[in-house]
């Protein structure tokens, strides 16, 4: 076994060229002409795996799919019938969005396998790359959908979910790609969790921490559990604007403000209280059918969602939410109906890994800086599997979720040698 202090070093200039090539063609074929659009399940997410699977393929590494069409691609170790370790991130985005997020991750997993592939270097485990399907929940309000699917963890509401934009169910477009959708209909475990030694996840950082810090990378404490509904309705009455008077009013854009409202002051407090939350509300609006600058809205729609650090924050916050919309509806004379809440548990990653990870940084010299992440990925599905799961962030100037993302060249290249030197490692305890 090579250990992984003796790896061949990490050449940036042998594939940079190839990371920025992969990068460039994911780009050219999901351009929407504002940002970047691979809907989960869909024909460009399926486009993207195709990238993927034909660079893997001509670097001479074995591909496979999963039965939840997930994309693995195995450099096999000196053990092979030992637990594997994994590594990957996604390869769907939301509408408009940027082209690195979940894309770097799996890039960085793929040339870490060809590094090592080229440089004869067998690693002491068998290391299976993979690129996991329908990652956001922009598409169908549920997340982390392949890595759900592969520990039994998606419901018959989840896979009820419409799309967001055209109603048809998570089922289907399940069963479009080729999924085994009896297996996960039936909450069959498609991925053995003892048969996994690690999931370790390279994505860029969604927030500006480290970008504040002047550092390239961070090492991922733990992932923010979230607590969401998708459409929350608001029922009042329609009136005219300008014969009605106020006390008389069950106007339902005015009752969700006043919720939102009192929500966003009790974030300000329970973060003052050293609480670690967040609460955003990204849709919202009237019918187009039937609203009009002179018609006091009846009837209106908006979405939350509540992000925390712990499972007790988390289920504070939302019980402080139903009680405010209770106290609004009968102090306005409205009514307000939450749909069935989509629910995702915080998930501390591996300490074991986290002090591991550091100790390869040092020996590359990437400066990095422990941070927990406010965003949800799949090493949460890992983790909550039993799995030892951590993380490595990439610095990210423009945040995420948005065409502006950006991630610097060399800032990926940097986690790239980290991620190549830990799949290289002995089994890591916790």
């Amino acid at each position: 076994m090579t250990p992984a202090e003796e790896i061949s070093p990490f050449c940036d200039d042998e594939l940079r060229p190839l990371a920025a090539e992969m990068f460039a063609e994911l780009r050219r074929i999901s351009f929407d002409g504002v940002g970047i659009t691979r809907e989960s399940f869909g024909p460009l997410e399926n486009a993207a795996q195709d990238i993927v699977a034909r660079v893997a393929v001509e670097n001479g590494l074995a591909i496979a799919h999963d039965r939840v069409r997930n994309l693995i691609v195995t450099l096999p170790g000196q053990e092979p019938d030992a637990p594997f370790i994994a590594t990957g991130s996604h390869l769907d985005s939301v509408p408009r969005g940027g082209n690195y997020d979940g894309a770097a991750g799996v890039i960085a997993g793929l040339l870490a396998l060809i590094h090592l592939r080229r440089h004869n270097i067998t690693p002491a485990r068998t290391v299976k790359l993979i690129a996991l399907r329908g990652e956001e929940s922009a598409w169908f309000g549920k997340s982390w959908i392949g890595s759900h699917a592969l520990f039994g963890l998606l419901t018959a509401n989840d896979l009820a979910q419409p799309r967001y934009d055209n109603r048809r169910p998570l089922r289907a477009y399940l069963e479009d790609v080729g999924a085994d959708v009896a297996a996960i209909d039936r909450g069959e475990v498609l991925l053995d969790p003892s048969t996994v030694a690690a999931f370790l996840e390279v994505h860029i950082e969604q927030g500006p921490v480290l970008e504040a810090s002047g550092l390239p990378v961070g090492i991922v404490t733990g992932i923010y559990g979230n607590l969401r509904h998708m459409d929350i309705a608001c029922r009042g009455q329609a009136a005219h604007a300008g014969a009605t008077p106020r006390a008389l009013r069950r106007d339902a854009v005015v009752a969700i403000a006043a919720l939102i409202m009192r929500m966003d002051t009790h974030w300000k407090l329970w973060l003052e209280s050293g609480k670690q939350l967040a609460i955003t509300h990204g849709i919202i609006g009237t019918d187009p059918a039937e609203h009009a600058i002179s018609r006091i809205p009846g009837a209106a729609r908006f979405s939350a969602e509540i992000r925390a650090d712990d499972q007790a924050t988390l289920d504070g916050f939302y019980a402080l939410l139903r009680k405010e919309a209770a106290a609004i509806a009968t102090g306005r004379n409205v009514e307000f109906t939450f749909d069935a809440a989509i629910i995702n548990r915080p998930a501390p990653m591996s300490l074991a890994w986290i002090d591991e990870l550091e100790r390869l940084c040092a020996a590359e010299a990437v400066p990095q800086m422990r941070l927990p992440s406010g965003a949800g990925h799949d090493a949460a599905v890992f983790a909550y599997a039993g799995i030892p799961s951590a993380m490595i962030f990439i610095r990210n100037a423009h945040g995420s979720h948005n065409p502006d993302e950006h991630m610097e060249m060399d800032d990926f290249l940097q986690a790239t040698r980290v991620l190549t030197r830990a799949l290289c490692l002995p089994p890591i305890n916790g």
